[in-house]
């Protein structure tokens, strides 16, 4: 399994892509692997616009036919924009989880909190030491 080079990802299975260089907005989703441990997805609930979220805190839920499983913020700021589709399709994460089934749009509080997560190498020795 392979995972795209532009985004950063953590331990919790989320991936996160910066909007733009020096930009401090970030687009938040579920890692290919992440869905595909899961199966299925029956069922999602993510947070309103304007909640403002601290780095690992517990922003929504993703169930599917084997689990349910929570979601992390993978760095603290303000929800600007959540992917409405997703809740009246919540399949879409199996179908595109890196690009088309983004869940969030984050402001970040510190452009740093990016430095650390994982790259794509870091995040496939780590997927791969889960097996």
């Amino acid at each position: 399994m392979s995972f795209p080079n532009n985004l950063k990802y953590t331990k919790d299975h989320e991936w996160a892509r910066i909007e733009g260089a020096g930009s401090k907005i970030i687009t938040v989703g579920v890692t290919d692997h992440a869905q595909s441990a899961l199966g299925d997805i029956v069922f999602i609930e993510l947070p309103a616009a304007g909640r403002v979220l601290k780095k690992g805190e517990t922003f929504g839920v993703v169930e599917s036919i084997k689990a349910v499983s929570d979601l992390y913020a993978p760095v603290s700021g303000k929800v600007l924009e959540i992917n409405t589709a997703l809740p009246n399709d919540p399949a879409l994460i199996n179908k595109d989880p890196h690009a088309g089934a983004w869940m969030l749009k984050i402001e970040m509080t510190d452009a740093n909190a990016l430095s650390e997560l994982m790259d794509a190498d870091a995040y496939t020795k780590y997927v791969e030491s889960l097996h």
